[in-house]
């Protein structure tokens, strides 16, 4: 069953003509697996095997055939191999069908991208991430999750078998008829199999399937509605292109040292003519003299505006000032530089207040914003 789904989701990776070739395979692994099937139905009907928890139906009717000779244990290491290739076939498929989605704009983006090992790593990660979730949920119990399969195994194929009669109906190609009769019988075979399994297991863990489908494709709908909002909005078509600009660079001023004056450096290349101001919030008056002071010797003329903060917030004074600017029109872009030095051991950070950090939380979601960070390395100490 796995092996189908495989297949169908992965017509892509075939040689061309891709399609053919799918369906070529697909052919022949229905009929190795019907083959199978019936070969297992009948030997189990003949020899009278039943099925056991101890030990397997195949492994009943090799023992009965074979003995435990070494064919006995060829077959049961046949047997593994084809469970090790079901569990690959998943890892090569799911990250496949993730990248059509999310090229379809259903699930993130990123699940398209390719990794350095050209696979959809993204996808490969997941689906280790949700297995080893599931495995310890259920405490590696097959038994139980059984059910998860069986339930989204043939949801999955219903589904596709009900959008080939959708596609029959729509196009009407020659033949549609009888290829509309088949899809439809297995569309409805699959259902009734999905609505059993479902109500029969439903307390022994189908109910997860049964919730969490409904979830996913409430979300696979959202992000979907999200990616064409992000396309609207940012589409060229009808845009007769960017208002005029006014442009206002701060420099964030906390005290004056090598650090600020890189900042300040780099702000009047940034400027381009726009008005540079440096901008210091004041929570202590007797630090502001000595402040200016020095400012007046290493300032490079940028001018220097003090906010007064009687509550000893710097916050919230800055933004104030931003909001004041920016309210003289919607295209006010106020880029605010901040000088930061970074100490080279980790543990020397938590020695310093993280302000640079908070301000740069407090802006992130601000409209005509713009923040830019300077560091300022410092030289390894004690």
């Amino acid at each position: 069953m796995t092996g189908t789904e495989a297949i169908s989701d992965g017509v892509p990776a075939f040689q061309k003509p891709e399609s053919r070739n799918a369906a070529l395979t697909l052919i022949s692994m229905a009929a190795i697996l019907g083959t199978l099937f019936v070969g297992i139905t009948v030997l189990a009907s003949a020899l009278g095997i039943l099925p056991a928890e101890n030990e397997t139906v195949v492994s009943q009717i090799a023992r009965r055939l074979f003995g435990s000779g070494l064919i006995y244990y060829l077959i049961q290491a046949a047997t593994a191999l084809i469970l090790v290739l079901a569990a690959n076939t998943s890892f090569a498929d799911f990250p496949r069908l993730s990248s059509l989605l999310a090229r379809d704009r259903f699930v993130p983006r990123q699940f398209a991208t390719l990794g350095e090992r050209l696979v959809f790593s993204n996808g490969i990660l997941v689906l280790a991430a949700m297995a080893a979730v599931l495995l310890i949920v259920f405490r590696g119990d097959t038994h139980a999750l059984i059910p998860l399969y069986a339930v989204g195994v043939f949801i999955s194929f219903t589904l596709s078998q009900s959008g080939m009669v959708r596609r029959w109906w729509r196009l009407r190609t020659p033949g549609w008829h009888h290829r509309l009769v088949i899809n439809g019988v297995g569309a409805l075979a699959t259902g009734i199999v999905t609505l059993v399994i479902a109500a029969t297991k439903f307390t022994h863990g189908a109910w997860i399937v049964v919730l969490v489908i409904p979830i996913l494709v409430a979300g696979f709908l959202a992000m979907r509605r999200h990616y064409d909002d992000v396309a609207n909005q940012l589409s060229l078509e009808g845009w007769e292109g960017p208002d005029p600009m006014e442009h206002v660079v701060l420099v964030l001023v906390g005290d004056v040292h090598r650090g600020g004056v890189r900042a300040v450096q780099y702000a009047e290349t940034l400027a381009a003519g726009a008005p540079v101001r440096a901008v210091f919030v004041e929570t202590d008056p007797a630090r502001t003299w000595r402040l200016e002071e020095k400012w007046g010797k290493w300032g490079r003329g940028v001018p220097l505006v003090v906010l007064s903060s009687p509550y000893r917030s710097l916050i919230r004074p800055f933004l104030d000032y931003v909001d004041a600017l920016q309210s003289r029109g919607p295209n006010t872009v106020v880029t605010v530089v901040l000088p930061e030095f970074i100490p080279r051991r980790w543990w020397q950070h938590i020695l310093h207040n993280q302000t640079a950090l908070l301000l740069k939380g407090a802006l992130l979601f601000r409209r005509n914003t713009v923040v830019t960070d300077v560091p300022y390395l410092l030289r390894p100490g004690g």
